[in-house]
């Protein structure tokens, strides 16, 4: 089906502001209105998503829907300041959008929402909202809990990453609007956003416990709140797949789920491979719920998983073996429980009491891997041997035949801890009879919210307590000849900041056991339709991305320092030139994360990026670094922010910020 594309529309919002949307509609409707797909996020339709929009709005389009995607107020094309994410005016506007565009005459009447990260979590947030005209919504790599599983904590521990992506939304937040489509007021407007530009790191370290701050737009205090299907996709690759199977327990609404092997990106582009026809799921979906058509999506299993198979450790990894099954969820079957032995022994029964001490080099987790994935090279974790010298280890007897296990492991680790502030790590490896270790699940937790995440409270040194840890979500097949590792530790640098001081666990291994998800079999999938795509967006590549990964020690001073540095393409893109609109795009950022392995006050992290856009007299140059240290009592932010526009210096701004610690 031929399609028309709107480049620029605006729609007005009730105090006067304007959002831009960019949308694709099915040609010739005749007077017979169509659904609509609604996408509302912050990353700019005009260039920065636009070589990911036209396949897949242009998709829906051509399936007979009105695709639109809408810059976030304050974001893109649109107009006014975006003060933080999921503002409850975020909400407001988007419940504005819907309205509008079940009025237009191209529209039925009938929205679904969609989108991943940002704008999975609005679409949740806003079906909550429970506007009239929202009939349904897909909701990729999100969270229904802000605080435990968003790119800013997780279970309590400050993520590293809370740093690179709030210096990131920096950087794109200073770029300006687009003066070929919006008004000629675009300089004003923006020198206004660099004016008023957060330093969103700051804001977000300052709130380092579940309060009324993450409790908003957190789904989870209200599930029953939305009532419209929900859609929601997961990936092991990817950092939001906890979230999954939560939403499919206690949504009330009708829901499906689908995990996948990916990183963070759209399944039918999903890396690592293999990608599916996720746009034909999409449309299913939509045609159940806006057309009113029996798609069959509600005679699939409640969650379609894909189930890893052994692979070896490499940090990158473009196809990923395993295959498809259909599940039920919550999963019937009782977990099968291991015990940890005194011996390094993970078993069917408990051995003898032992008393195990570990302290973890702080420079412990440098084959993590990236928190989040996105389909770059180097980032998958590497071969576990390389931490597991830092860490207690537990490992099966060699499997005499297949395991399988799909949802969420747990371990209960009874323990002590030596001061009053600590952090566990816990890894569930797989050992292949050569001995290399792959990663399948793991988690961490800042042992001061071991009982909930909204009132911390310090460990007492000394005191032993029984601590319940659920691992990431994880479907994988362990082999015949392999075995089951656990893996303790107390740093996974550069994962998460370490705590104020280095802790020693004591772990009582007798009162200790892991319970595993085990599949009971028999519920095999037939999979999906391979991937397709909408519109081809004309690019040319001007260079392509050079990315560079190292971990070095310092003999000398004993320092571990963890390099990424990726030119030219932030997500390894490149240069491009977007040729519609003349448009090119360049995003570099290096990353230093130092510390030493005896001291957690010398954890040093260092961000230096730049973003160049735009054409021949229209061209913007933005330079942001940006650092974070510690001591015991503070956190300490730094970044310093020059924008120039056509060569000439548009502003410079510094930030520097002092947040307390607190229990963290």
């Amino acid at each position: 089906m031929a399609i028309d594309i709107l480049e620029h529309v605006w729609i007005p919002m009730s105090d006067g502001t304007r959002l831009s949307a960019r949308i694709f509609l099915p040609d010739g409707l005749d007077g017979a209105p169509a659904p609509a797909v609604l996408e509302y996020i912050p990353y700019r339709k005009r260039d920065g998503t636009r070589g990911r929009d036209a396949p897949m709005h242009g998709y829906f389009a051509q399936a007979g829907y009105a695709a639109v995607r809408v810059d976030i107020r304050g974001s893109g094309d649109s107009e006014g300041l975006l003060a933080d994410e999921y503002l409850a005016l975020e909400q407001d506007d988007a419940v504005e959008v819907i309205a509008w565009i079940a009025r237009q005459p191209w529209c039925d009447g009938n929205v679904g929402m969609m989108g991943k990260s940002w704008s999975g979590f609005n679409a949740l947030q806003v079906a909550a909202r429970r506007p009239p005209a929202l009939k349904a919504i897909i909701t990729c790599y999100s969270t229904d809990d802000r605080f435990k599983d968003d790119i800013h904590f997780m279970n309590g521990c400050l993520l590293n990453d809370n740093l690179w992506w709030g210096s990131i939304m920096m950087a794109y937040q200073a770029r300006p609007q687009d003066p070929e489509i919006t008004d000629p007021g675009w300089r004003a407007a923006w020198e206004k956003r660099l004016e008023t530009l957060p330093f969103f790191p700051a804001i977000w370290a300052e709130h380092q416990s579940y309060d009324a701050y993450w409790k908003h737009g957190s789904v989870q205090e209200d599930y029953a709140a939305i009532q419209c299907p929900v859609l929601v996709v997961g990936a092991w690759a990817d950092s939001y797949t906890n979230s999954v199977p939560r939403l499919l327990e206690h949504l009330t609404a009708p829901s499906r789920g689908i995990i996948g092997p990916w990183g963070h990106v759209y399944p039918h582009d999903g890396a690592p491979g293999p990608a599916i026809g996720f746009l034909q799921e999409a449309t299913r979906w939509w045609d159940q719920w806006l057309r009113g058509q029996d798609t069959g999506v509600m005679d699939e299993p409640k969650l379609r998983a894909y189930v890893n198979d052994p692979v070896q450790p490499d940090p990158t990894r473009p196809v990923q073996p395993g295959r498809w099954v259909g599940s039920a969820w919550p999963l019937p079957d009782p977990m099968r429980v291991l015990y940890l032995g005194g011996h390094g022994t993970l078993g069917e029964t408990a051995e003898a009491p032992a008393l195990l001490p570990i302290r973890s080099p702080q420079s412990h987790g440098i084959a993590a891997g990236e928190w989040m994935a996105v389909g770059c090279a180097g980032e998958m974790p590497a071969d576990q041997r390389i931490e597991d010298g830092g860490a207690l280890t537990f490992d099966t007897p060699v499997l005499e035949q297949d395991l399988e296990i799909l949802g969420v492991p747990e371990i209960a680790l009874h323990l002590a801890s030596d001061q009053p502030v600590a952090h566990l790590v816990v890894r569930l490896g797989d050992v292949a009879p050569d001995g290399k270790v792959v990663r399948v699940s793991y988690q961490v937790l800042n042992l001061t919210h071991r009982d909930g995440h909204e009132a911390p409270k310090p460990l007492q040194p000394g005191r032993y307590e029984t601590v319940r840890l659920k691992l990431s979500a994880c479907g994988h097949r362990f082999a015949a000849g392999h075995r089951l590792r656990v893996s303790v530790a107390t740093a996974y640098w550069p994962i998460i900041w370490p705590a104020p001081c280095a802790a020693t666990l004591t772990i009582d291994s007798a009162a200790s056991q892991l319970h595993l998800p085990v599949r009971p079999g028999g519920d095999t999938h037939a999979g999906f339709a391979p991937p397709a795509h909408g519109l081809d967006v004309p690019v040319t590549m001007i260079r392509p991305a050079r990315l560079e990964r190292s971990v070095t020690t310092d003999f000398l001073t004993g320092n571990v320092t963890y390099v990424t540095d990726g030119q030219g393409g932030l997500f390894g893109e490149g240069i491009l030139r977007f040729d519609e609109i003349g448009t090119t795009l360049s995003h570099s950022l290096r990353r230093e994360l130092t510390i030493h392995p005896d001291d957690p006050a010398t954890a040093a992290y260092t961000l230096r990026q730049s973003y160049e856009m735009g054409r021949e007299g229209w061209k913007t140059v933005i330079a942001l670094d940006s650092e974070m240290t510690s001591d015991r009592e503070n956190f300490y932010l730094k970044a310093q922010m020059t924008v120039q526009h056509n060569g000439e210096h548009v502003t410079t701004r510094d930030w520097a910020e002092i947040v307390p610690r607190r229990l963290i």
